[in-house]
């Protein structure tokens, strides 16, 4: 190496972001997800026996994806190709496979990264699926957001899922003790930090090493140096850095989950002003808005459901509208949704219902179903009396007759509930006049 090419390497050292100075080359410098990398796990195995696998990875940003996806191809002797689903379109994938295709001709394996996979469409999903099916390529994708609802179900059967988690006080911390040195060099001087802000910085990392490391960073890079180029870094450092004073929400950890937990509570407890409150807190922190977005589906049916049956299309309207337009706009529509589920009558009659059919149907023999309300598809289906003597509805004043729906045994089922509010009242009537045994007063 000239003297031109080690100036070079040094200006890239120095420029290089601190996180990607300390990417680990080796699986066991790699910090976290012992579930899935330790010793026996499933990962570790894999890569030991150089067995690759199409996989997703799921979990919060910085936790490791990136890199164990690498590591992994490493391990397996593979060709990594990587693709951003943000950047990537159809043609792109076929020219990925086109090239796992050559590789496979020479012997060669191919895995293909696909980071944010969850905003690859439909159409480039699909366009993935014979190549994994038959082993042209290996396909390790990485999603910060539910697998379930964001890749489509072919390629979600071709690959096992994985769940990163974030990563722990002691194993930031050990992050952090690595990174000192290397930023030392970096900075060509020495650094003396606070144990408060030592312990801010790991507080507010929240789970992510990526923000550990360049709140660490920059924090530093803010702080001159002394005539003996050392920089001492405090809390007030961090802060400034950080530009929060406290870690008052962790996407990944017990805050996320207490954030939306009081929401949903705040929502079933009609007060939209509380309501609004941790909408805004969420959102200040950054939180996904489909999240929050998806939890307003699922209290839609849950805690308002018939009492006002107009809660579930608006939900869904606003869930579609905030995927489409993104923040920061999608904060009205969720606050529009926020504020009307608050607001509306609450019934929580299908829920109940649902749970407490569920458990009969688990637990008390199935009788089979009566012959008048079997399909009768078939001439020997109507011989042996499959929908004889069902009486339709339609044929009958107000479209209604009484007639019994349940298996042998079951009639004396009573799982719906109307409660008397919202439209569900009007409901809860209608039952009445239909199903009079049912819904006597006594049993409400």
């Amino acid at each position: 190496m000239d003297l031109f090419d080690h100036v070079a390497e040094e200006s890239r050292f120095r420029d290089s972001p601190l996180a990607n100075l300390l990417r680990p080359k080796t699986l066991d410098e790699f910090i976290g997800q012992s579930h899935l990398v330790g010793e026996g796990r499933p990962l570790r195995l894999l890569m030991q026996n150089q067995r690759p696998i199409s996989m997703i990875l799921w979990g919060p940003p910085g936790v490791g994806k990136t890199t164990l996806a690498r590591l992994f191809a490493q391990a397996c002797d593979a060709d990594f190709l990587e693709m951003s689903a943000v950047a990537s379109g159809v043609a792109d994938v076929k020219k990925v496979i086109e090239k796992a295709t050559k590789n496979r001709q020479v012997g060669r394996r191919t895995i293909l990264f696909i980071d944010e996979i969850h905003r690859f469409n439909k159409a480039q999903q699909d366009a993935l699926l014979h190549a994994v099916e038959d082993g042209t390529l290996f396909l390790i994708g990485a999603t910060t957001e539910n697998p379930s609802f964001e890749v489509i179900r072919p390629l979600l059967s071709r690959c096992r899922v994985y769940i990163l988690n974030p990563l722990s006080k002691d194993e930031l911390a050990q992050l952090f003790d690595r990174a000192l040195p290397m930023l030392e060099r970096k900075i060509e001087g020495t650094i003396r930090i606070d144990q408060e802000a030592r312990d801010l910085l790991l507080e507010l990392a929240a789970g992510d090493a990526r923000e550990l490391l360049n709140g660490l960073e920059l924090a530093v890079l803010l702080v001159q140096p002394d005539d003996q180029q050392e920089r001492h870094i405090t809390a007030e450092t961090v802060t400034l850095a950080s530009q929060r004073k406290t870690p008052h929400y962790d996407r990944a950890g017990e805050m996320h989950y207490d954030t939306i937990s009081a929401f949903i509570k705040s929502l079933r407890g009609s007060d939209p002003d509380a309501a609004m409150h941790y909408l805004a807190r969420m959102l200040d922190a950054g939180e996904e808005p489909r999240f929050i977005a998806r939890r307003l589906l699922i209290f839609a049916s849950e805690d308002v459901g018939n009492a006002e049956p107009m809660a579930l299309v608006l939900a869904n309207a606003a869930f579609q509208a905030a995927h489409v337009i993104g923040m920061p706009e999608a904060q009205i529509i969720l606050a529009q949704a926020t504020t009307y589920l608050a607001s509306a009558p609450k019934s929580n009659a299908s829920y109940v219902a649902i749970k407490q059919a569920m458990n009969d149907v688990r637990n008390r023999p199935l009788e089979a179903i009566p012959l008048h309300l079997r399909n009768a598809a078939t001439g020997l289906l109507k011989d042996l009396e499959y929908g004889k003597d069902y009486q339709y509805p339609h044929d009958f004043p107000g479209g209604f007759v009484r007639e019994n729906y349940f298996p042998e045994g079951w009639q004396d089922r009573v799982y719906y509930r109307p409660k008397a509010a919202g439209a569900e009242e009007a409901i809860r009537k209608r039952l009445k006049t239909w199903w009079p045994d049912r819904y006597e007063e006594k049993k409400e």
